[in-house]
């Protein structure tokens, strides 16, 4: 797999907001079969940082409904990255 079709988009709630101001944690949204030390190879080439850890989780497809009609999200897993204390990623600083 290539980086950017392993790490897909940041994910950024309030949660993660507050991770990433408090620990140098970011959260990533990655393939499902992608490992943890794909993302963190990714992660080191399109960012430029050096990674400390990895936390790998995988979120569980949700009912929808539209309509009359009943369908399943895909599953997706969700990739927390630990930095080293002098790097950061701009895309969540600004």
């Amino acid at each position: 797999m290539l980086d950017y079709e392993v790490v897909i988009k940041p994910v950024v709630t309030e949660k993660t907001s507050a991770a990433y101001g408090a620990r140098k944690e970011y959260a990533f949204r990655a393939h499902p079969k992608a490992t943890k030390h794909q993302i963190k190879e990714a992660i080191e080439q399109l960012f430029d940082v050096r990674v400390l850890k990895v936390r790998t989780m995988q979120q569980r497809a949700k009912i929808k409904t539209m309509g009359r009609t009943k369908g399943l999200s895909t599953r997706w897993k969700k990739a927390y990255v630990t930095l080293h204390e002098d790097d950061s990623i701009e895309v969540f600083e600004g």
